[in-house]
């Protein structure tokens, strides 16, 4: 395992982290599914010492993954250890109605914080996001004065934002404008690499990245076929609809899979070490949950070539914007 620098922070990070959206297991939320459908707590325990085997000590959740069952999965599995890196997440709740909320008012951020550190059995979060807050949140300014207010109080050490999924975030000029935070959790895949000019400028001045979803939501897995079904409380039972499918393993078959005889490495393995080929990334976070996962993303990591490199980040404007197109209409 390669490790590298979060930015300016003290923080070094296993090249690979371990994304913990999916350990939560199912969670339904209004009628929305919020989870990868059901885990196995025995097996998910077994793939985080699996992980700190392969040498990873990255570790990325959110108190609303699982309505908290990520987060105190990972406290009941590392407890207070000093040599792993914890990121969480804070913004988003079951409101009232018992539909999705967001909350990024102060006295909310402060409490959400305290019941963080007690599912993660932490004295401290290494770092903390806001979890997909938008302009509007920012601009009021409570959300950062909690945060600010946290990391005085040596609660939180570092924190940033996750930015929303599909679209360029005014949130992040925001923030390198007025020099907030330390880091930023952005989208970027081979499909998808809107945020690429996002994050060359925030690594420029020095905040450390989080490449999330890094596979598309396993679409850039090898194990996504024409006929693949979602069991009805994965989300992606409504994302990745046939004809997106068939979209995406076009473009891979014909333009992109050629180079895995090459470099003699796998689907998983080209896509991660094609976003390990930006030097302003400081992590990659596949979503973990069995041990076999863990193999999967960490034994197949390459050296691309520049050319390489340059060919897959021009397939973006030349074959994946249309793709992505599809995918922001489905949600």
């Amino acid at each position: 395992m390669q490790y590298r620098s979060f930015g300016k922070t003290d923080l070094r990070v296993s090249e690979i982290g371990f994304g913990s959206w999916a350990i939560g297991g199912s969670a339904n939320v209004g009628g929305v599914e919020i989870g990868w459908g059901p885990s196995d707590d025995a097996i998910s325990v077994q793939a985080i010492h699996t992980a700190l085997d392969a040498g990873i000590n990255f570790f990325d959740t959110a108190d609303f993954y699982g309505l908290g069952h990520s987060e105190a999965l990972l406290g009941n599995t590392l407890g207070n250890n000093k040599n792993v890196v914890i990121a969480s997440k804070v913004g988003q709740r079951v409101g009232t109605d018992g539909k999705i909320e967001v909350n990024y008012t102060k006295d909310y951020i402060i409490k959400a914080c305290e019941q963080s550190l007690q599912r993660l059995k932490r004295d401290a979060i290494d770092f903390h996001q806001l979890h997909v807050a938008r302009m509007t949140h920012l601009e009021q300014g409570e959300c950062i004065e909690a945060m600010q207010q946290l990391q005085q109080q040596g609660k939180i050490r570092y924190w940033g934002i996750s930015l929303i999924t599909f679209q360029p975030a005014p949130e992040a000029e925001y923030f390198l404008q007025n020099n907030l935070g330390h880091g930023f959790q952005l989208v970027f895949n081979l499909i998808n690499q809107k945020a690429l000019p996002i994050m060359e400028a925030a690594a420029a001045k020095g905040y450390g990245i989080i490449a999330r979803m890094p596979l598309q939501f396993g679409l850039l897995s090898g194990k996504i076929k024409e006929d693949t079904e979602f069991t009805a409380d994965d989300h992606r039972s409504y994302r990745l609809v046939p004809h997106i499918i068939r979209a995406v393993l076009e473009i891979l078959n014909d333009q992109v899979y050629p180079l895995l005889e090459k470099y003699q490495t796998t689907a998983a393995g080209l896509a991660l070490s094609y976003i390990l080929s930006y030097p302003e990334v400081s992590t990659v976070i596949p979503g973990i949950r069995t041990p076999e996962h863990v193999a999967l993303n960490t034994n197949h990591i390459v050296q691309l070539e520049p050319s390489d490199q340059r060919f897959l980040r021009n397939l973006y404007a030349t074959h994946w914007k249309p793709v992505m197109e599809l995918m922001e209409k489905q949600g």
